[in-house]
């Protein structure tokens, strides 16, 4: 974790995952890493496959669900050999989705089951191309994201059919001013269509340098003329846990316990 905390009072073994960097496979309650709770809730939403994308230095994830007896979700993984964005990341995943639509999340967010079913839903018409939109206020009230970190993330454009215009990456102080109507943003949930493989290849490096998703979605819309349906997420149903810094393992080890994972 890149995040330090003086507050932070972690165990032995949540030091070592934190300097690591692997947050996926931070121990939380019951010495299960933090991605066995992201993985029983896609099994929780009907989810039976999923392809894990990790680096070429984490192997302990591989070995980890290797090792573990499967019962509602199968788990196969791919190698992203250089840290090159989220663009690539997801092409990386090309030759477990062969040509069909899939889900794509953050392995350090914890998303609720709902979230995942309202984008399942959208394979039942059209090409179920969609993303979560979270209203901001309820993941205020319901997540463990302060005010700080929340103005961060990317404002979602959605006209008045439900379509995803544009997402507006860290938009600064008058950006948020500005924005007229509700404020929902992007927490990196998608439904993807196979079309975005052929977006990813075509984005360039950001002024981050990296190639990133967001990028590929807008080349999808702007040039593919591809249809992102954007689902509105409010209420309870929009509380993500996040798993950013240290100060974060405590809060969302204690909003997990009651939940003991499935897989």
């Amino acid at each position: 974790m890149r995040q330090q905390h003086s507050a932070a009072d972690l165990t032995a073994d949540q030091a070592d995952a934190a300097s690591s960097g692997n947050k996926a496979m931070m121990p939380l309650a019951f010495g299960r890493p933090f991605l066995d709770w992201v993985l029983s809730a896609l099994a929780d939403a009907g989810v039976r496959e999923a392809c894990l994308v990790i680096a070429p230095d984490h192997s302990e994830i591989r070995k980890y669900y290797s090792a573990l007896t499967l019962t509602r979700i199968r788990i196969s993984f791919v190698v992203q050999y250089e840290p090159r964005g989220t663009a690539d990341a997801v092409l990386a995943a090309e030759p477990f989705v062969v040509g069909d639509r899939f889900l794509a999340l953050n392995a350090d967010n914890y998303y609720p089951a709902e979230a995942f079913r309202a984008l399942m839903s959208l394979g039942e018409s059209g090409d179920g191309a969609g993303l979560i939109a979270f209203d901001r206020e309820s993941l205020l009230a319901h997540s463990n994201i302060d005010p700080e970190r929340i103005a961060k993330y990317a404002l979602v454009d959605i006209d008045e059919n439900g379509l995803l215009q544009r997402i507006v990456e860290k938009p600064d102080a008058a950006a948020m001013a500005a924005w007229s109507g509700a404020q929902y943003v992007s927490m990196n949930l998608w439904s993807l269509p196979p079309q975005i493989f052929r977006a990813c290849r075509a984005v360039r490096p950001s002024v981050r340098g990296e190639l990133e998703l967001p990028a590929a979605v807008q080349h999808a819309i702007d040039e593919l003329n591809i249809e992102f349906r954007a689902i509105p997420m409010k209420g309870p149903a929009a509380g993500v846990l996040d798993l950013t810094s240290r100060a974060d393992v405590q809060t969302v080890t204690a909003r997990l316990s009651s939940r003991r994972p499935v897989l």
